[in-house]
């Protein structure tokens, strides 16, 4: 358990220094009505919702098609471009992304959503190249886009569990051979996160535009995470110079309880609008600004400490699936399909 609550803790982490998820949000990779069309051969399983999918366990008989599939990958720590596999390459990821320690059901979810996230920024570095990748369909730097481990950074991180944890990466992959999610014939945005808090956010909220499937669901299950919440302390005197710096011209002369005040926050609970010393901030700007876990927090005042206490709930921007909640839905008996039925609601499987 400790075991598992270590390398949990530190995928949290990982998720949460990445840039309000830079992996999906519209600066990284444009939501659908920016996107192109994918275009050549596909092998489609029944068009249906996910979750009344009945995907056979071994991802289907004919996979040739999606076994040749390869991608571009560009090391930013050695500047070389690995031409891999698409199997390579999502093993890869699950080890970069979701704790291996997890149910396998949440790793095959994380499966397709990374191999979603592979297809998609294929196939728009097809149409519109960027020019720091130099050729690659997508990059390893973990800031800018997905998450992926060769098998040498993972082999270092994972020290002597590498060959177990391999062994699970490889079982999701194979087992989702092919298959990605999406919806209106577009591979979608997978986003996801370390844990909401207790109901996902919509990308409205977060990055300013609707998308059908990226929308609030419930994810209960989240609040019984052992980091579910977080206390933060800041002194007034710090708390205010950060300010300072991130909105010249803000009035901290008044009392130190009256320099911030909630004003608005979403159905899902992210703040939205906020006070600080007089000028306007949303929640995602003083998240950021503080490197607090999440936009959905509240904020108090100890007049006797001259202290701010902010107390976030979840880990992550909250958009899509919540990868603690992914895997308390397989623990409870839940298939990779219904999972991802759950968080991406009218998105489709999809076997290329």
């Amino acid at each position: 358990m400790k075991e598992i609550l270590k390398i949990a803790g530190i995928f949290a982490f990982l998720l949460a220094a990445i840039p309000a998820l830079a992996l999906f949000s519209p600066e990284a990779d444009e939501l659908p009505a920016e996107a192109e069309s994918i275009t050549g051969p596909t092998e489609t399983y029944t068009y249906l919702p996910v979750s009344d999918r009945a995907v056979p366990e071994s991802g289907g008989s004919d996979s040739s098609a999606a076994g040749d599939e390869t991608i571009k990958v560009l090391d930013f720590t050695s500047g070389q471009i690995l031409e891999i596999s698409m199997r390579e390459y999502v093993v890869g990821a699950i080890l970069a992304e979701m704790p291996p320690t997890y149910n396998i059901e949440a790793l095959k979810a994380q499966a397709v959503a990374a191999r979603t996230y592979a297809f998609r920024q294929r196939e728009k570095q097809s149409i519109s190249p960027t020019p720091e990748l130099m050729g690659a369909d997508i990059s390893n730097d973990s800031t800018k886009y997905q998450a992926y481990f060769t098998p040498a950074q993972a082999k270092e991180f994972y020290g002597s569990g590498y060959e177990t944890y391999l062994a699970k990466a490889e079982e999701a992959a194979d087992l989702t051979d092919g298959m990605i999610l999406v919806y209106n014939g577009e591979p979608i945005v997978a986003a996801f996160h370390s844990m909401s808090g207790g109901r996902t956010e919509s990308a409205e909220t977060v990055w300013g535009e609707y998308v059908d499937y990226l929308i609030p669901v419930e994810s209960k299950s989240d609040k019984d995470s052992p980091s579910y919440l977080e206390e933060k302390i800041f002194s007034a005197d710090e708390i205010r110079k950060l300010t300072e710096s991130r909105l010249p011209g803000a009035d901290f002369s008044g009392d130190a309880e009256n320099w911030f005040s909630i004003d608005e926050t979403s159905f899902s609970g992210t703040v939205t609008k906020m006070t600080a010393g007089g000028k306007e901030m949303t929640g995602m700007e003083f998240r950021n600004m503080l490197s607090l876990r999440s936009a959905n927090f509240t904020l108090s005042y100890d007049s006797d400490k001259s202290t701010f206490c902010i107390t976030t709930k979840g880990y992550g921007h909250g958009v899509g699936m919540s990868q603690y909640g992914a895997n308390a839905m397989a623990e409870a008996g839940s298939g990779f399909e219904d999972i991802l039925g759950h968080y991406y609601p009218g998105a489709v499987l999809e076997k290329y």
